[in-house]
């Protein structure tokens, strides 16, 4: 089974992306990217 929150959290991470600017390029708000990334919502 692949872990999407860590993955997300941790590929961004990665590039050095802010939560506000994935949130921002993907069209959503920022507190949606953080209950990805914290596995509290993955709608």
């Amino acid at each position: 089974m692949i872990h999407i929150a860590g993955k997300l959290s941790e590929k961004r991470k990665e590039r050095g992306i802010t939560q506000e600017e994935l949130a921002s390029f993907m069209g959503v708000s920022k507190a949606s990217v953080s209950k990805w990334e914290t596995g509290v919502s993955h709608s």
